[in-house]
């Protein structure tokens, strides 16, 4: 597999969905299923039984994987979405923003 356009630790601008224009950092990028892991984002709420290890039960909350279609990257200057193209500076291949044209690693 070649560069990934979106790694862990990316601040992302969600585009689309109930989180709409709510930005926040990669958590955990599912690439097999084409997914992402977004902190506070998609959070989802499960009901917990008391049990053994968890007595108390109650209401777990926690953000679920959402399609990394409806993510983009938030560019370093504005904060808006932008995609990513790549290029080779000093032998190293890194990610930048299309809208402003700063790079985003490296």
């Amino acid at each position: 597999m070649g560069a990934a356009k979106i790694k862990k630790g990316d601040a992302v601008v969600v585009l689309s969905g109930k989180d709409k224009g709510r930005t926040g950092t990669v958590v955990k990028v599912l690439p097999a299923d084409g997914k992402v892991v977004v902190d506070g984002i998609n959070v989802a709420a499960r009901h917990r039984k008391p049990s053994q290890t968890n007595p108390q039960g109650g209401i777990d909350r926690a953000p679920a994987p959402m399609a990394i279609s409806k993510v983009a990257l938030s560019d370093p200057k504005s904060g808006k979405p932008t995609r990513v193209r790549f290029e080779v500076k000093d032998g190293k291949k890194v990610r930048v923003a299309v809208k402003s044209g700063e790079t985003i690693d490296g």
